[in-house]
């Protein structure tokens, strides 16, 4: 799905091939933090995550950053054998954090055409630890779903707990009478990176 303002074409989609093939048969998307944050786990979770994609025969498709959990993921799935796409928004292009060593790295106009690509690519969406930017793709994704729009799993890497907070929230909307529970449903949960895997390999 793309929004009117983001037409990709050859003036404003810019594709960097490595050579590879940039079509693999599934492909699943990883949304996550930019950063490391403050615990060796999340780290780890993330190229743990990248090593089961590669494992599972899956493709990943992210955010293009070398840094962070998200660079983690990347260079796990890449070291694994995977096909790698990084989708990167001009407004981050010039930070210098785009990540050279990809299957394919595609540049996009505007954050929603990133994330429209993405979804473009991906069967399934897997979320890791992360901030502002992570929660917005969290939440688009399984909005969409809710609207029928998609029906592909998200899936939560619940490491460390970390999204505990969020999901009582959740749950809290459900109360309240804001979120009916079929629709919270559509938010799954897995405990650690093989467990995301394996859920988005039987989707």
């Amino acid at each position: 799905m793309l929004y009117p303002e983001d037409n990709m074409n050859s003036e404003t989609s810019q594709k960097i091939p490595s050579g590879k093939s940039t079509t693999p048969g599934r492909c699943v998307a990883v949304y996550c933090a930019s950063a490391d944050g403050n615990n060796p786990v999340f780290l780890e979770e993330a190229r743990a995550l990248g090593v089961a994609i590669a494992a599972a025969g899956l493709g990943l498709v992210y955010g293009g950053a070398n840094v962070g959990l998200m660079g983690a993921v990347a260079d796990a799935a890449l070291a694994g054998g995977a096909k790698v796409i990084g989708v990167l928004p001009a407004v981050l292009a010039g930070r210098e954090i785009a990540h050279t060593g990809l299957t394919t790295l595609e540049r996009v106009p505007t954050m929603h055409a990133r994330k429209a690509r993405m979804s473009e690519l991906a069967d399934a969406y897997l979320v890791l630890p992360g901030g502002y930017g992570t929660l917005d793709e969290l939440l688009e994704s399984v909005t969409w779903a809710q609207l029928g729009l998609h029906a592909k799993p998200c899936i939560l890497v619940n490491t460390a707990g970390y999204w505990n907070g969020l999901l009582a929230f959740l749950d809290s909307a459900v109360a309240a009478g804001f979120l009916m529970r079929k629709n919270r449903n559509l938010l799954l949960v897995a405990a650690n990176a093989q467990e995301a895997v394996e859920m988005a390999a039987r989707s």
